[in-house]
């Protein structure tokens, strides 16, 4: 739920909440249950404004007020007159809130029920005065006594709301975790099946190397002229079995991931977590000295996140790689109409105007280490492009100067990331 859908939810509940209501022997004088809920949506939704949210509770809780009021047969200029001061006291209270919250850096549970106890009585206590005036001090010790005691009890009530809320999502969160670690075990043991499938296959794949350089051998001798045929014959029935075999180990990953990893959805600010979390630790055993930057546009839910996660994680390893060792790598996500947009920028070594042509193409790398022979075979981008264009049917641009450093741009249609 974003920001402006928690105000209204608030506003409105808190509204409504008001019809919940012990009378008091002062006139018009109610204690209602919007008064716990108040301070529980002011905790739970830190990052409200107190003071505006007083406001529209109070304007709320006024309006429904009336509204029954008039429904039950009283006139409006009563409504009004009876009313008024309780939609102050919301006021008030977000006032309160607002100045005493400043006094501490951060918020438990013990300063959150003097917070909500202090607030209650301060707004309890203007509400009273402005409905008896001046008859407020002939009977003042018995009010401010009766206030204290309301007020301990909604303090009280709230904090006990809040503490349950807060126990029941760690209960769901964990029930989430337990479920993600059924389904995880369920799928490595599925891809554990295919990989001794693949390792099953590597003696064919040696055996035909063997073959192969045999063959090879005694063309370069020639030798045994007559047996050339039906060797290579049989090299290209043995590779055509392996092929076989590794396209019925592909089409049983893709199952195994269809059937247990794509009812899983996400969070996309759950995903940069992850993200930054691994290239953090990537970073550090390079032993290189790159900051990263993750800018969150608007968050989203979505469930193709092993798609995203695997087109961020070559695109960030191979920025990482152009730095030699100090750099920046800066990652944010836009929206346009139609659109997800995720922008990744690096200050590396950049790509000449040459090499942007082939960057995309299996086997292609311009990392080789000419001290040891070492190649990065450029298999991720190659990769990148491949799930961006097909699998999200998305679009991808780069643009690169030599030493300055290289932008990737993707787009992806919010309907087939969303799936909305």
């Amino acid at each position: 739920m974003d920001k402006k859908k928690k105000f209204l939810f608030a506003t409105l509940l808190i509204g409504l909440s008001s019809q919940l209501y012990i009378n008091y022997y002062i006139s018009n004088f109610k204690f209602s249950f919007a008064g716990v809920l108040f301070p529980v949506f002011l905790f739970m939704y830190s990052e409200l404004n107190p003071i505006l949210l007083g406001i529209s509770s109070g304007v709320s809780l006024f309006f429904f007020r009336i509204l029954f009021f008039v429904i039950g047969g009283g006139t409006f200029s009563q409504a009004v007159i009876a009313f008024y001061p309780e939609a102050i006291f919301y006021m008030v209270y977000g006032v309160a809130f607002y100045y005493m919250a400043k006094l501490f850096d951060s918020i438990n549970m013990s300063k959150m029920f003097f917070i909500a106890l202090g607030c209650d009585f301060i707004s309890n206590f203007v509400e009273v005065y402005i409905r008896l005036g001046n008859k407020f001090f002939t009977n003042n010790l018995i009010i401010l006594k009766s206030l204290v005691v309301v007020a301990l009890i909604r303090a009280s009530i709230g904090i006990l709301i809040v503490i349950g809320f807060k126990y029941y999502k760690m209960f769901l969160v964990k029930s989430e975790h337990e479920e993600r670690y059924k389904k995880l075990l369920w799928l490595t043991s599925g891809l554990k099946t295919e990989v001794y499938w693949m390792e099953k296959n590597m003696d064919s794949i040696e055996k035909v190397m063997s073959d192969a350089y045999e063959l090879f051998i005694k063309i370069s001798n020639d030798e045994d002229r007559k047996s050339w045929g039906n060797r290579a014959l049989e090299i290209s029935r043995d590779v055509h079995d392996i092929k076989k075999e590794y396209v019925l180990v592909a089409r049983g990953i893709e199952e195994i991931l269809a059937n247990r990893t794509d009812d899983i959805g996400m969070y996309f600010h759950e995903l940069l977590l992850i993200l930054k979390e691994t290239m953090d630790a990537e970073i550090r055993r390079e032993e290189k000295d790159i900051i990263l930057e993750f800018n969150l546009g608007k968050d989203f839910f979505f469930k193709k996140h092993y798609h995203l996660m695997s087109i961020f994680r070559n695109m960030i390893m191979n920025s990482i790689e152009s730095i030699d060792y100090k750099g920046k790598i800066n990652f944010s996500h836009e929206m346009d109409e139609k659109n997800h947009i995720f922008i990744l920028k690096d200050n590396g070594c950049g790509i000449s105007q040459d090499e942007l042509a082939h960057i995309f193409s299996p086997g292609y790398s311009t990392k080789i280490d000419y001290t040891t022979g070492e190649i990065n075979r450029g298999l991720g981008l190659s990769l990148v492009k491949n799930i961006v264009e097909v699998h999200l049917k998305g679009d991808l641009k780069v643009h690169s100067q030599e030493r300055k450093g290289t932008t990737f741009e993707i787009s992806i249609p919010i309907a087939e990331l969303e799936g909305i």
